[in-house]
């Protein structure tokens, strides 16, 4: 057997003792403080090498390092890292690994890592609230409290991942969820979510509209659709698609969802109907549901007596703007049944004074019984003498205002004739709205309304113009807007207009019951007359203190000043309807200078007056008059005041329109004598002329040029 020197590099039995007791200690004291450095110093190794050279007494400690898990390694001298080595003692070089395929890898070697928590941002935060409101809305249908919400929650640069999450959401739902969230995205345009932000979720729903495909079978079809509505919404302008169709790549699948939007959807005969119902429009109870409901439930009270059920029932429809149906419903039971009636005054009553039923909707409820007393004697022949003591029984029990006797044909037989003549007048003003979209003949229109001589019913005329337009398509709607320009400057005062539109805001939540976005129909027709200097913005502020808080009109008022206050809020307000029978004022106004200057150089009086026939404004023909007095003043040529006459005897500049441009002229003169020194001398020259002519309204003539008058 070979001797330990033979087998040259083993270690003798003392250098193995050494090393034992060495290993022993460095396992009891894994733990000390003491360095492993000071540990190995007080037991220097021999260590015998291969070319039989004298043990080396203990190598340098430095070379030495405890691993995590406690064992000590060696490690290179000094500097360098060849090939399989360990680097430096501190040396912390990110390209220092271990190695997970050594056979020797022991995991206690690795270094600690410092696990964090996850940190959340406000978008993060924002996404969580926003699910909540969608699921929340989708389950209680609640518009309101899902803009309240909105608002509440803030972060208005995040407002487009609520439109994308809101529709992808509902694209995976049912029709009803699907309806819900395009009625919700039309009640918060513009008033909690801002149009930049409806077509930049848009656009993040195009761009991820492969990934939509992946989960959602008709996801092409159903975002199409939801695009395509949301421009007959007026939410998303028509440009908004050429637009998209830029910037997507030719075979992605939001390229296919414009296509299909502008083709099988927005190019179809009758587009706007077939979008607005493609989804059934189930997202509020419909008019019918809600009669039969209160049919219902009075009848069962009828045979109950029992008042507190009949109140829970009324409180439970949920239908508060509608409470005026429950009040003539009760009405003509207690007239078709005397025995009834005292229990139908309870029930009222007890409605009234638990602030169930509001006086408001307690008027409108008698008011539209006696509208219909006429139809309804044909049923019950002692009506009219029934209401008229049921009257005076709630105006003494205090559940009806006292002045509903004023407002209604209740007191006496003038009365009874003012409330006739009313419905007349009503019925032939629908006939001349009527043959107004069908003819766009405002002049004829004009005649017809000046032939009834009934000025006192001219807020009643508009309100049954827009109410008509607002069922309609846009065309009929942008006439609508046409026709009140042309009516405010021929014979509507300021207070017509304003009387009109509060009465349009009076009865707007009867309106929403049949038309579906009558609410943001009659903003855009407030902002619409607020741009067409129809209305002033002052008179926005009439009309809302008139209406009583927190109502729904109260909200439409609110929408059209935001739509007014809106960037560039002129041009898209011009454009809501499409424009399709006017232009925009400042294309008028560029069309009449340029057909004034062609007619001042050529002199061809038939074609000025087809190209101010072709401007299709009649309203608007006092800007001509305006236009063309300015430039006979500046270019001293009155050869422009014969086709002044010229259109005024063929009457296509009416009298009223001739007196309200001299009215401008002479409303402006101060600043037009900056330019034109002798503009007053010229002025008054004009007037003498116009009145030999007949062009003006007493009115005018009987006004003095001065100063004063100027400014007033």
């Amino acid at each position: 057997m070979a001797s330990p020197k033979e087998k040259g590099g083993f270690l003798t039995d003392e250098q193995r003792e050494m090393l034992r007791v060495a290993t022993q200690n460095a396992e009891v004291l894994s733990s000390s403080p003491r360095s492993p450095t000071s540990l190995l110093a007080e037991h220097p190794m021999k260590v015998a090498t291969g070319n039989n050279k004298a043990p080396t007494v203990g190598f340098a400690v430095r070379h030495m390092r405890r691993s995590h898990s406690g064992k000590l390694v060696r490690v290179k001298k000094d500097g360098a890292g060849g090939k399989g080595t360990w680097g430096k003692l501190l040396d912390t070089d990110s390209d220092s690994r271990l190695d997970r395929n050594d056979p020797n890898y022991d995991s206690g070697e690795e270094p600690y890592h410092l696990v964090g928590a996850a940190v959340t941002t406000p978008l993060d935060d924002y996404k969580k609230s926003v699910m909540t409101i969608i699921e929340e809305y989708f389950s209680t249908g609640d518009v309101e409290q899902a803009a309240s919400d909105l608002r509440e929650l803030g972060s208005e640069e995040y407002h487009h991942y609520f439109v994308k999450k809101l529709v992808s959401t509902a694209m995976d739902r049912h029709d009803k969820e699907k309806e819900m969230a395009s009625v919700l995205l039309s009640a918060l345009y513009a008033d909690v979510i801002s149009s930049a932000q409806i077509s930049q979720g848009f656009s993040i729903l195009l761009e991820s509209a492969d990934d939509l495909a992946v989960d959602i079978l008709d996801a092409v079809d159903i975002l199409a659709l939801f695009i395509a509505r949301a421009v007959v919404d007026d939410i998303l302008p028509p440009a908004f698609l050429s637009r998209a169709r830029r910037s997507l790549s030719e075979n992605s699948k939001g390229l296919q969802v414009v296509q299909i939007a502008e083709k099988s959807y927005l190019s179809a005969p009758h587009h706007a109907e077939l979008v607005e119902r493609r989804w059934g429009g189930s997202t509020h109870i419909t008019v019918e549901e809600v009669k039969k409901k209160i049919s219902d439930l009075l009848k069962e009270y009828l045979e109950s007596g029992e008042t507190v059920e009949a109140c829970r029932c009324i409180r439970e429809l949920g239908v508060t703007f509608f409470h005026h149906e429950v009040v003539k419903r009760a009405l003509i039971l207690a007239m078709e049944n005397q025995a009834s009636e005292p229990l139908i005054l309870k029930l009222l009553k007890e409605a009234a004074d638990e602030c169930l039923i509001s006086s408001s909707q307690m008027m409108k409820g008698f008011s539209r019984l006696a509208e219909s007393l006429d139809d309804l004697t044909l049923d019950i022949p002692s009506a009219k003498g029934a209401f008229q003591l049921l009257v005076p029984k709630a105006i003494d029990e205090g559940w009806l205002d006292s002045s509903f006797l004023k407002s209604s044909g209740v007191d006496g037989e003038h009365n009874d004739e003012d409330a006739e003549k009313v419905r007349k007048f009503k019925e032939e003003a629908v006939t001349i709205i009527l043959e107004y979209f069908l003819s766009d003949d405002i002049p004829e229109l004009v005649r017809s309304l000046e032939d009834l001589a009934a000025p006192e019913y001219n807020p009643i005329f508009l309100k049954k113009l827009i109410t008509l337009a607002m069922d309609r398509k846009n065309r009929e709607k942008e006439m609508a807007s046409v026709l009140l320009s042309a009516l405010r400057m021929e014979i509507f005062s300021t207070d017509d207009v304003v009387n009109g539109f509060t009465m349009l805001l009076e009865s707007a939540e009867d309106t929403a019951l049949d038309i579906l976005d009558a609410s943001n129909e009659l903003a855009l027709f407030l902002a619409r007359a607020v741009i067409d200097d129809v209305l002033v913005p002052l008179n926005l502020e009439e009309i809302s203190s008139k209406l009583p808080p927190n109502c729904s009109g109260s909200e439409t008022v609110h929408m059209a000043r935001t739509l007014i206050s809106a960037r560039h809020a002129g041009e898209r307000i011009l454009r809501c309807w499409g424009g399709g029978t006017g232009w925009a004022v400042e294309d008028a106004k560029d069309k009449i200078t340029k057909l004034l200057e062609e007619y001042e150089s050529g002199g061809d009086v038939a074609e000025a007056c087809q190209c101010i026939r072709d401007l299709g404004m009649p309203f608007f023909n006092h800007e001509v008059v305006k236009k063309a007095l300015v430039m006979a003043m500046e270019k001293k040529n009155d050869r422009i005041l014969h086709l002044l006459q010229e259109c005024f005897g063929e009457g296509l500049i009416t009298i009223n329109q001739m007196t309200k441009g001299f009215s401008r002229v002479r409303d402006g003169l101060e600043d037009l004598a900056l330019d034109i020194p002798n503009a007053e001398e010229k002025l008054k020259y004009y007037v003498e002329h116009a009145k030999k002519l007949g062009w003006l309204l007493p009115s005018f003539v009987s006004a003095p040029l001065s100063s004063n008058a100027m400014t007033t």
